[in-house]
Order: structure tokens, then C-alpha cells, then sequence
């Protein structure tokens, strides 16, 4: 939550929803540009969350390419699915029931 809102305040967030703007190959100066500029700002991205991600953390997401990858690589690992959530909620009910016989 406080990564999305650093990056929506540096209106940095559209590279996260979107992705960078790559630019075909025969383009006109000013879609190059624009291309250069989204691939700047995706740099940008990427380097606050190496400044904020443990190095712990770095090796699994040193490999992506872009900062949409990143973001989306994480979500998944951290947020996990429905099915994982259950599992992880089951296996904590069993803990403190047992806990609680003690």
C-alpha cells in the first residue's frame, strides 16, 4: 500500500497498470520520445522498489525487466490466491485450538 501510493503520487502509476510504451520500429521522432520517456520512468519504478525491496527479496526479482513484472511478481508471491489464504487460516485455527487445549 505504501509503494502504490509513492508511485501514484510521482504519477508513476499508469507503468504499473499499463506497462512501458514500447515504440514499433519504424516510428516518427515523437513516439520514439515517448517511448524513451515511459522506458525512463520504468527505471525509475524499478529503482525505488531495489531501494526499498530486502536483499533478501532482490534475487527473485532481479531477473524481471520491467517494473509492471516486478509489481505483478510480488502481488503473486505476497498476496497469494484464495486457495492458499483458506489454507493459511485453517492451519492457524488448528494451532490455537491446540494451543487453547493446553
Amino acid at each position: 500500500m505504501l509503494m502504490e501510493n509513492l508511485l501514484r503520487s510521482k504519477e508513476y502509476w499508469n507503468l504499473i497498470e499499463i506497462g512501458v510504451v514500447l515504440a514499433p520500429p519504424n516510428t516518427i521522432v515523437e513516439q520514439r520520445k515517448l517511448a524513451d520517456e515511459s522506458k525512463l520512468q520504468d527505471h525509475k519504478v524499478k529503482n525505488y522498489f531495489f531501494q526499498a525491496i530486502d536483499c533478501s527479496i532482490m534475487e527473485t526479482i532481479i531477473a524481471h525487466d520491467t517494473a509492471k513484472d516486478i509489481w505483478d511478481s510480488m502481488r503473486i508471491k505476497y498476496q497469494g490466491s484464495t486457495k492458499v489464504k483458506r489454507a493459511q487460516l485453517q492451519a492457524l485455527r488448528r494451532e490455537f485450538e491446540v494451543f487453547a487445549m493446553k
